[in-house]
């Protein structure tokens, strides 16, 4: 579960009213990842910004990005193994690299920006989740 502060939520909630809750509308404007935070800049595509300010700033922490990545498969890919000891071969996720090193090392462009937009889906996808549910118990 992503970690989501409740002023970022509020805010995320007038982004998903204001394209008529049709999350595809919604684009990375732009991206930042620098030490601990990944900073998306969020926009209506149909609304483009001309600054950065005018759009959504959402941070989040690099551990929940780098979960994202993980659980995506992302930094792995189904390869074959051979077991050490008893020689048999078997199907497995082989990682290239942790996710963060993965994301800033390995990844091409359109790999960092599917990943990038897996984090965006995540987060409107607990958001809407979670809040639909609470008000249905």
């Amino acid at each position: 579960m992503i970690k989501i502060p409740h002023k970022l939520k509020n805010e995320l909630w007038w982004l998903i009213i204001s394209v008529d809750f049709d999350y595809s509308r919604i684009a990375i404007a732009d991206y930042e990842l620098n030490g601990e935070i990944l900073t998306l800049w969020l926009e209506d595509k149909q609304n483009y910004k001309n600054a950065l300010d005018e759009c959504l700033q959402a941070d989040i922490h690099i551990k929940q990005f780098a979960r994202i990545i993980k659980t995506e498969g992302l930094n792995s890919y189904e390869g074959t193994r051979v077991h050490p000891d008893k020689n048999f071969a078997y199907k497995s996720r082989i990682a290239i690299n942790e996710p963060i090193r993965w994301y800033k090392e390995d990844a091409s462009a359109s790999e960092q920006t599917w990943a990038r937009e897996a984090m965006l889906k995540a987060i409107l996808t607990q958001l809407v989740e979670t809040e639909i549910y609470a008000e249905s118990v």
